[in-house]
C-alpha cells in the first residue's frame, strides 16, 4: 500500500470528518474510497473495435464472467464490485478498477450494452409492501416486489437499459430459498420486464475436476427476438472433457499448506463426533484421480472440504494457484492478494470454462457470432 500526503481545505476536511463519524470509519479510509471512486470514474473501460457485442459485469468478483464473455468476443463496458480486495485482483488482471457499491450507482449512467451479467447475492424479499397493496386493491410491479434487495439493482438496470439478454448466476438452492418465495418473485419480476426466461442447475464437473452446482438464469428480450430464442442447456454437456485433479496440481508446494498435527487431529475428532451422531459433517480427502467437493469462500479457515492426501505426511490444502485452476482460471491470471483473500475470491467465483461455453452459446443465439 502506497502512502501519500495531501493538503485539504478546512471545509472539505470537515465534510470528510463528518462522513467518517457517520460511517464509523477512519478519515484515511474515507479519503481512500473517494480517491478510488474518482479514479474508477476517470479510468473507463478501453474500447475494443473488433468486439461483436457489449456486456456489463455486475457483482463482478475477480472477473470470471469477464474472461468468459471476452472469449465469446464481447466487450466489457462497465464493471461493479464493492469488495476492495476483489477490486485489487480485478485491476491487476484487467487494468480497470470496478465501480463500487451498485446500490449507489445511477442506472442511467451505465453505458448501453447487449448483455447484462451478474452473479448476485441471494436475499429474502419482504412481503410487507406487497401485502399492503394487495389489501388495498392496488397493483404492484417488479420494482415494488424487489425493493430493498440487491436483485432490485439488477431489475432497475435491466428496466432502464433494456439489454437484449442477460445471464444471472446463484447458488443451486435459490429455488428453495425463503420457502420458494425468492425464486417466485425473481421469475415474476423478470417476466414482467418482458424477457423469456430459461433456468437450470448446472454442474461444473467435467469442465474442471470439481463438483460445483449453480443455477443459471438466462433471459432474452421477448419483444426484440419475438420470443423465438431458446437456450438449450443440454448442449453444455457436449463440451465436457475428462479433467483430473492431478492435472492441475503444482509440482512443488510450500510446506505451509500441509496441515499441522493439531489441526489434522482436530478435524478427525470433529468428523468422528458428528459421524457418531449420524451427521455427515467432516473433511473431504482427495487424490489425483478425484473430483473435489465444491470450493467455498471459507476454504481459508481450515481447507477441510478439499484436503489432498500426501504419502507419509498429513494432508494439505490446495494452493491459491491450484484453486484458480480448479475454477478454470488460466495460469496467466495474477493473484496479487494474500492467501486468505485469494481463497475467498476463488471460492466465490465461477467455473470459467463452463461460463465460456454459456457465453458463446448466448452470443451465437443472439446473432453476435457465427454458429459453431
Amino acid at each position: 500500500m502506497k502512502k501519500v500526503t495531501i493538503s485539504l481545505e478546512k471545509s472539505i476536511y470537515d465534510n470528510i470528518e463528518k462522513v467518517s463519524r457517520i460511517e464509523k470509519r477512519s478519515i484515511r479510509e474515507v479519503i481512500a474510497d473517494i480517491l478510488q471512486y474518482q479514479f474508477a470514474v476517470m479510468y473507463e473501460e478501453p474500447v475494443l473495435e473488433s468486439s461483436s457485442f457489449k456486456f456489463i459485469d455486475l457483482f463482478a468478483g475477480i472477473g470470471g464472467f469477464r474472461i468468459a464473455f471476452e472469449a465469446a468476443n464481447g466487450q466489457c463496458v462497465f464493471t461493479s464490485e464493492w469488495d476492495k480486495f476483489a477490486q485489487k485482483t480485478y485491476f491487476a488482471n484487467f487494468g480497470v478498477i470496478p465501480h463500487g457499491d451498485i446500490t449507489k450507482i445511477d442506472e442511467n449512467s451505465i453505458p448501453d450494452h447487449d448483455i447484462l451479467v451478474a452473479g448476485f447475492p441471494c436475499q429474502p424479499f419482504s412481503i410487507a409492501g406487497v401485502s399492503k397493496k394487495n389489501s388495498l386493491g392496488e397493483s404492484h410491479g417488479f420494482m415494488d416486489k424487489t425493493q430493498g434487495t440487491l436483485f432490485f439493482d439488477i431489475v432497475r438496470i435491466i428496466n432502464a437499459k433494456r439489454p437484449k439478454g442477460f445471464l444471472l448466476e446463484n447458488v443451486k438452492n435459490l429455488t428453495s430459498h425463503d420457502k420458494g418465495r425468492t425464486w417466485q418473485i425473481i421469475q415474476e419480476s423478470l417476466d414482467e420486464l418482458g424477457y423469456d426466461i430459461f433456468s437450470k442447475v448446472v454442474d461444473g464437473q467435467g469442465y474442471v475436476p470439481q463438483h460445483r452446482e449453480r443455477i443459471l438464469i438466462i433471459g432474452f428480450d421477448r419483444k426484440f427476438y419475438d420470443g423465438n430464442l431458446v437456450f438449450d442447456f443440454s448442449k453444455l454437456e457436449d463440451k465436457k472433457t475428462d479433467v483430473r485433479l492431478g492435472d492441475i496440481l503444482e509440482s512443488e508446494v510450500d510446506s505451509k499448506y500441509t496441515l499441522t498435527d493439531h489441526l489434522w487431529n482436530y478435524l478427525q475428532d470433529y468428523a468422528a463426533r458428528h459421524k457418531a451422531k449420524g451427521n455427515g459433517f467432516g473433511y473431504g480427502l482427495v487424490g489425483p484421480e478425484s473430483t473435489t467437493r465444491t470450493l467455498s469462500a471459507r476454504y481459508h479457515k481450515d481447507g477441510s472440504e478439499i484436503l489432498l492426501t500426501q504419502k507419509d505426511n498429513n494432508p494439505r490444502r490446495l494452493t491459491p494457484r491450484e484453486c484458480a485452476r480448479l475454477q478454470g482460471f488460466p495460469d496467466t491470471f495474477e493473484i496479487p492478494v494474500s492467501d486468505t483473500q485469494a481463497y475467498r475470491q476463488f471460492g466465490n467465483s465461477v467455473v470459467v470454462p463452463l461460463m465460456t461455453q454459456v457465453a458463446k452459446q448466448m452470443a451465437n443465439l443472439m446473432g453476435f457470432a457465427e454458429k459453431e
